[in-house]
């Protein structure tokens, strides 16, 4: 058993040895400007939480799922909000009628104010000619100026009833908002990568239902020595190769040089150490070729990066743009 097990190791060595070989017949030295380094496929991630606290009544999809933007991914338990809902939009319409009962108010207090001063300016006139006292003007001016407030009150209770009618609207419309939160859709095309909540647990506000992986921002992270990442610019093209699929070339774009080193020593006096100095690098998936390919774009994958950091160098033909038939 010992020596079918060295003889099995010692066939499995030949197999990646002899891939290996292969690999570095199909792909001779690179020329220079090219840099070539080893990362991973990742995709940016979306949480998909609820807005408000509350019961999970279904959660509609499952893990490896691909869904578009826009799918229900989840609704809440809104019978309260529906309930509360039914109460603001009754309010609603007392505080119209409301404003129905002011408006036929300020009507009659505006025919009650116009006719005290008719009766004030006749028994002024008789007032000044001898006919009329001072008590009955005194009387009649009392009368008028009430007449005026009554006015003036109404005219008030009016604008009350449209502001009342506002608030009202505003908090219709504010738990309208809470039931259409209450459904979570996704909010862009991905696939789900895991289900964190089950159907009938209570979460708080903020709690994550659903993580999307958003397949339309598919990138690989790589690190470059500070002389080859000096060259890196925003834009420059690369090629990724995956250990799965090697007989692909993928094109990306480097869309982010970090500013500062990682892995850098605490202290950089001498020439050696500063080649030490690596500089992290993004290289971006273009998001419409993504998309022709979204049902099959998977993460974690890891593989070959391929940067070209000096201006003018050619692809070498094996680096040359290869991609597999789009998925029906």
């Amino acid at each position: 058993m010992r020596m079918l097990g060295l003889a099995a190791a010692g066939v499995a060595l030949a197999v990646v040895v002899a891939g290996y070989g292969w690999w570095k017949w199909s792909h001779p030295g690179l020329p220079d400007g090219i840099a070539e380094t080893n990362g991973r496929i990742e995709a940016e991630q979306v949480q998909v939480a609820a807005k408000t606290p509350g019961r999970v009544m279904e959660v509609l999809a499952e893990e490896g799922d691909f869904v578009k933007a826009g799918a229900v991914l989840a609704k809440m338990d809104t019978r309260d909000t529906k309930a509360q809902l039914l109460q603001a939009q009754a309010q609603l319409v007392a505080a119209q009628r409301a404003k129905e009962e002011a408006v036929a108010a300020v009507a009659q207090r505006d025919a009650q104010r116009t006719l005290y001063r008719r009766q004030f300016n006749r028994v002024a006139r008789l007032n000044k000619s001898g006919y009329a006292s001072n008590d009955q003007l005194d009387q009649m001016r009392a009368q008028r100026d009430a007449g005026d407030a009554g006015y003036n009150a109404a005219v008030a209770s009016v604008n009350q009833a449209a502001a009342s009618i506002e608030a009202a609207k505003a908090a219709v419309q504010q738990i309208q908002t809470v039931l259409e939160d209450a459904i979570l859709v996704a909010p862009r095309s991905g696939r789900v990568q895991y289900k964190l909540i089950q159907p009938g647990e209570v979460v708080g506000a903020g709690t994550a239902i659903l993580t999307l992986l958003d397949v339309s921002d598919v990138y690989m992270t790589v690190f470059l020595p500070a002389k080859m990442a000096g060259g890196v610019r925003l834009g420059d093209e690369a090629r990724l190769v995956l250990d799965p699929a090697p007989q692909y070339v993928i094109p990306a774009n480097v869309t982010f040089v970090a500013t500062d080193a990682q892995f850098t020593p605490k202290s950089v006096e001498t020439s050696d150490e500063r080649e030490k100095l690596m500089f992290r690098i993004k290289l971006n998936v273009n998001r419409d070729l993504l998309m022709r390919y979204a049902t099959v774009v998977k993460t974690g994958v890891r593989g070959v990066a391929y940067v070209r950091y000096r201006q003018g160098v050619e692809w070498p033909a094996t680096l040359a743009v290869k991609l597999p038939d789009e998925p029906r």
